[in-house]
């Protein structure tokens, strides 16, 4: 028998709770300060579960850039129809365009920086 397990992506990044703050308000769910000052979680009531780590020596990625790697990247799936409110949310709340090659029309995958410089894309998915 398996045991039961989650997995939880970390962020690693220099202000925690800035980071955690502005996934909370984009995945609409809640910051919850852990024990440990350097970690705290983001925790969705669809259960996303997102933990944010302090790293006093962070550098931030500088992906699309060859010259680093991208670290880590999340996919938030977005029904297609409101795939342009939630660009003015994540741009609203923080979250810096990644330049992509045509910005013209429907794009059902957009790129962006999070504040700390971690890349996500906002996907449109049909069953969402």
């Amino acid at each position: 028998m398996t045991v039961a397990k989650r997995s939880v992506l970390v962020l690693d990044c220099s202000e925690p709770e800035a980071l955690a703050e502005f996934y909370a308000g984009l995945l609409g769910a809640e910051v919850r300060r852990c024990p440990d000052p350097d970690f705290v979680e983001v925790v969705g009531h669809d259960g996303v579960r997102l933990a944010i780590r302090r790293d006093h020596g962070y550098a931030p990625p500088s992906w699309p850039r060859p010259d680093d790697s991208q670290q880590a990247h999340l996919h938030i799936q977005v029904a297609a129809a409101d795939m342009d409110e939630a660009e003015r949310e994540a741009v609203g709340l923080g979250a810096r365009p990644v330049e992509a090659n045509d910005t013209t029309g429907f794009r059902d995958v957009r790129t962006y920086a999070d504040p700390a410089g971690h890349s996500f894309t906002l996907m449109a998915a049909a069953d969402t």
